[in-house]
């Protein structure tokens, strides 16, 4: 079984998306992306950034009851550590639980959510990457992967790849 894409111009959030989708039961493992988010979240409520032309991405499927929350943080790190490696050829260092760190300056966070629903285990994994600009956050600094590349990123290049990584990993 594959992994569908879901493409939207605008979304509240892509986690939120994931949410409501899983709630009506379409459970299918998907990855939802927007070229928008009018409200996207980080850890703790935090709010996410969502600057015009960087990538937001959710991806989502059902686990085991008993799989292990924190070794799934630490996979979801790797995989899209891999993927972004790939673009940029630069040390990538995993802030945990959650920021993928280049130069010391956040590149990518991942916000992790399950949900229970008719008795099965959901795991959410939201994927913001700056790929065009970065952010201004205070007291965080911020890169994007369009500082370390000379050419234009193609973002359907860096989500066909998360994708195929994780149906590697986790046989989906």
């Amino acid at each position: 079984m594959s992994i569908k894409i879901l493409k939207y111009k605008c979304v509240v959030s892509t986690n939120n998306k994931a949410i409501t989708m899983i709630k009506q039961n379409k459970i299918s493992p998907t990855i939802i992306i927007a070229q928008k988010q009018t409200n996207g979240r980080g850890r703790y409520g935090n709010k996410w950034i969502s600057s015009k032309g960087n990538l937001f991405m959710t991806l989502f499927f059902e686990i085991n009851k008993r799989k292990s929350i924190k070794k799934l943080t630490v996979e979801n790190c790797k995989i899209v550590k891999k993927t972004i490696f790939k673009f940029i050829k630069k040390t990538i260092k995993i802030k945990k639980p959650n920021d993928l760190l280049v130069e010391n300056k956040k590149l990518c966070g991942i916000l992790q959510e399950t949900l229970t629903h008719n008795s099965k285990k959901y795991i959410i994994i939201g994927i913001g990457i700056n790929l065009i600009k970065s952010p201004v956050i205070k007291n965080y600094p911020t890169t994007y992967m369009g500082k370390f590349i000379r050419k234009r990123i193609n973002k359907s290049l860096i989500y066909n790849d998360i994708k195929r990584n994780y149906e590697k990993k986790f046989s989906i």
